[in-house]
């Protein structure tokens, strides 16, 4: 029998909690550890269609990029969406998880998923984790964002064109001169415009993200460097897709899939 412990202990390996930010609600957040798992639903956030999903596809685990709950709740009611998810679920016996910032920064995280996808060499952490439990020796020198060098120059153009085949969007936002050389690439998924400074000390002539501020965009171009926004969902959706696989794998005798019903809200017109 599979229980909600084992899964939360192969999720707790596969993207280790030391590497969360410290701002960060990682690891099992509703559910006991003991409750038997046959059916898992992965996602990127836990909307009102998603969860709808979980408990229509009879889900007993929900792993979910972003926590949820996030922060701490001092009411649990119907009367938010919020609770009416949280509540729902409960009723339904479906247990959830979150990995987040851990997963995005572990060795076979979101930001190395796109770094690879990206063909980048020579990948190192943006921001490398320091202090890490002995036990995870395994992950020392990992850490917050990616940064690489393409294996030839390439335009700014032809990088966008490669993160949108690598992401399956059709389009995404550009600070910078698209006839722009390229050699060396940052990325950072999410929304992730804080990365912008270690992204300049590393010599990284583009910063690869999900989201950021308009000030940021001006800030990047102020500073001649390049930004790629490829929208926060199309930046993390694809990890949670090849979590899924990844878990699956790990335990073949499981349903699991990712989500079919989430959706991003925003829309390219």
């Amino acid at each position: 029998m599979t229980t909600v412990a084992d899964l939360c202990a192969f999720l707790d390996t596969f993207a280790p909690p030391a590497l969360a930010a410290e701002w960060d609600n990682v690891g099992l957040l509703v559910g006991d550890r003991a409750q038997k798992v046959e059916r898992v639903m992965t996602c990127l956030t836990i909307t009102p269609a998603a969860a709808a999903e979980a408990i229509r596809e009879r889900a007993d685990l929900i792993v979910t990029h972003h926590p949820l709950p996030f922060k701490p709740l001092k009411r649990l009611t119907a009367d938010q969406p919020t609770g009416r998810i949280l509540l729902d679920l409960i009723r339904a016996g479906i247990a959830i998880h979150s990995p987040h910032t851990a997963f995005d920064s572990a060795a076979v995280g979101i930001n190395q998923q796109l770094a690879d996808g990206l063909g980048l060499v020579e990948i190192q952490p943006l921001e490398a984790a320091d202090n890490l439990p002995a036990g995870l020796g395994a992950a020392a020198g990992l850490g917050a964002g990616r940064w690489g060098r393409l294996k030839q120059q390439q335009s700014l153009g032809q990088v966008a064109a490669a993160l949108k085949q690598f992401l399956k969007i059709g389009g995404l936002h550009a600070v910078g001169n698209l006839q722009s050389a390229i050699n060396c690439v940052a990325v950072a998924c999410g929304s992730a415009g804080e990365f912008l400074d270690v992204a300049i000390r590393h010599g990284c002539q583009v910063l690869v993200t999900g989201e950021t501020r308009l000030h940021t965009c001006y800030e990047a171009e102020s500073r001649g460097v390049a930004l790629l926004l490829a929208g926060h969902y199309a930046s993390e959706r694809f990890g949670v897709e090849r979590l899924a696989t990844a878990v699956a794998k790990q335990f073949p005798s499981l349903t699991i899939w990712a989500s079919r019903d989430e959706r991003d809200p925003l829309q390219w017109l």
